[in-house]
């Protein structure tokens, strides 16, 4: 059975934000956050630009007030989530953000009416145990700046996944993504300024590491909610943990513990399950031309 394709955009998105994670934690290491934020928002809003002309779409879409609140919920996602990687473990502030498929079911039932189905429910209790699995050995206290900002970044970053959805119905991807970085660079401006730090060459590769492995992510998360409900694509989402373990080996030099691949085993199982429930369910009638690619 071929694998769908928002199963393959979302797995790969995964992908591409654990890596972004990674980079993130690296990066702050001399750096200050606001200066990470802003170099992501200008590497991922000059990539966006250069997609948006390329693919010779009109650059400003048609619902703006709709795409200035996405960027505008963007930012705070963004920088919230930032600001809890630098404060957090990085398997704790990954933990937090894997909050976000299950607040996104839920906003897109109020908000946007999407059923919730078994499969998805299946695979999102498989991702929160699995979680909670991963962190449990661990031991480590919650940094209160790190949670609180954890929490706001899982909470954002549902609105703004919901908002996506909305948008996709009249607006390309490319759109979509770029007018988040459009909306985000002004306003991280002044926050990078009042701490700059010149950065050292290798500091300049991390950070344009951070804007190529978000704007991949970014990306490819658009495209999987162009073409499948909000909840079910997000659930996907909890692949990042088991990314995340590989990172944390080959990066860090943490080996995983048996709590570890045990949790990355209930979140591969989630994966499965829902990935053959969306392949199982009726084709969606796209309301205009393919414009994934």
């Amino acid at each position: 059975m071929p694998v769908p394709r928002a199963v393959l955009y979302m797995a790969a998105s995964a992908l591409a934000f654990s890596a972004m994670a990674v980079f993130v934690k690296l990066a702050n290491e001399r750096l200050p956050m606001g200066e990470v934020v802003l170099a992501r928002a200008v590497i991922t809003l000059a990539a966006s630009y250069v997609l948006v002309v390329r693919a010779r779409i009109p650059i400003w879409g048609t619902n703006k007030r709709g795409l200035v609140f996405r960027g505008l919920v963007g930012f705070a996602g963004l920088s919230t989530y930032y600001v809890s990687l630098a404060h957090l473990p990085l398997a704790d502030a990954m933990t937090i953000q894997q909050t976000v498929p299950l607040i996104t079911t839920v906003f897109a039932y109020f908000i946007l009416g999407e059923p919730i189905g078994k499969a998805t429910v299946f695979a999102l209790a498989c991702g929160i145990v699995g979680v909670v699995i991963v962190v449990h050995p661990s031991g480590s206290g919650f940094d209160p700046v790190g949670v609180a900002t954890g929490v706001g970044a899982a909470v954002t970053s549902s609105i703004a996944y919901v908002t996506v959805r909305q948008l996709g119905r009249t607006e390309h991807p490319y759109v979509i993504v770029f007018y988040f970085p459009l909306i985000a660079t002004p306003l991280i401006v002044p926050w990078a300024a009042a701490t700059w730090v010149t950065p050292a060459p290798m500091d300049v590769l991390v950070l344009i590491l951070v804007g190529l492995s978000t704007q991949l992510g970014q990306v490819f998360l658009t495209k999987a909610l162009m073409i499948e409900s909000a909840g079910r694509a997000m659930s996907i989402g909890y692949l990042q943990i088991a990314f995340a373990i590989v990172w944390q080996w080959s990066v860090f030099g943490a080996a995983p513990t048996v709590w570890t691949l045990g949790g990355a085993a209930l979140i591969v199982l989630g994966t499965v399950v829902v990935s053959r429930a969306v392949a199982g369910s009726p084709t969606r009638t796209p309301r205009s031309p393919d414009r994934s690619g």
